[in-house]
């Protein structure tokens, strides 16, 4: 297994064979307005990508957690070849069909998903709480399985919650992604994993590595890498945890 962050959210991740373009965002720096209601104006995304688009759009296939513009941007619908197989959550298929997608798989609550020899299997979450958490509708994390691959859970955008719980105990990953940029509003809690959030799950299961991800590219998301570094250096669970710049492997 390999994952690349590109930026953001968005992963490419060889598995098994297998090629995944992951919540792709491919605007161009400062293309999109700020998030609204946040601390500051600065314009989206706040960096540029780290190379070429052209060197993400042909991948085996397309996972798409949610449909929120920081994981699934017009610059995409636009990019990527309308023939690519999308893979994405109970809700989100029309959507996507209307964007002239022709391959479009939904994973849902009721069974896994084979694509060439990979398992795919949705997980819940909670974008936030209380009214925030309903207003930023549905969202899915995916667990990865393939002959000779390590266990992979991609959590998507989600607190700390009892489905990501869930989600540990009935599939034991040996690697977990997290979204951790603690990103937040002027009102209500943070909408994704923020430092307490990440070492909670460190906790829960300490046999994992975690991948942290989905910081410094949105005006929201105020929890920067050097913060949640620090914050892992206290709770001695830096060697745990990897922080990939946008571009870079794990």
């Amino acid at each position: 297994m390999k994952i690349q962050l590109i930026r953001n959210a968005a992963l490419w991740l060889e598995y098994g064979g297998v090629t995944f373009l992951i919540d792709p965002m491919l605007s161009e720096k400062e293309a999109n307005p700020p998030i609204v209601n946040t601390e500051n104006q600065r314009r989206n995304p706040l960096v540029a990508l780290p190379g070429p688009a052209e060197q993400w759009l042909a991948p085996d296939a397309v996972l798409v957690t949610h449909l929120h513009q920081d994981h699934w941007d017009q610059a995409a619908v636009s990019l990527l070849s309308h023939e690519l197989p999308v893979l994405c959550q109970d809700g989100d298929g029309e959507t996507i069909a209307a964007q002239a997608f022709k391959h479009i798989s939904v994973v849902d609550d009721s069974e896994e998903l084979q694509f060439q020899g990979v398992t795919l299997k949705r997980t819940g979450g909670q974008h936030g709480t209380g009214e925030i958490g309903k207003l930023m509708g549905k969202v899915s994390g995916f667990v990865f399985r393939a002959e000779g691959e390590p266990t992979l859970y991609l959590a998507g955008d989600t607190i700390w919650c009892e489905e990501v719980k869930q989600a540990l105990d009935e599939h034991t990953p040996e690697v977990v992604v997290v979204n951790a940029g603690g990103a937040q509003f002027l009102t209500g809690g943070h909408i994704t994993m923020n430092e307490q959030d990440v070492v909670e799950l460190c906790r829960y299961l300490p046999s994992a590595s975690v991948i942290a991800v989905h910081m410094e590219a949105i005006n929201h998301c105020l929890v920067t890498r050097a913060q949640l570094k620090g914050r892992l250096e206290q709770e001695g669970l830096l060697e745990r945890v990897t922080l990939p710049l946008d571009g870079e492997w794990c």
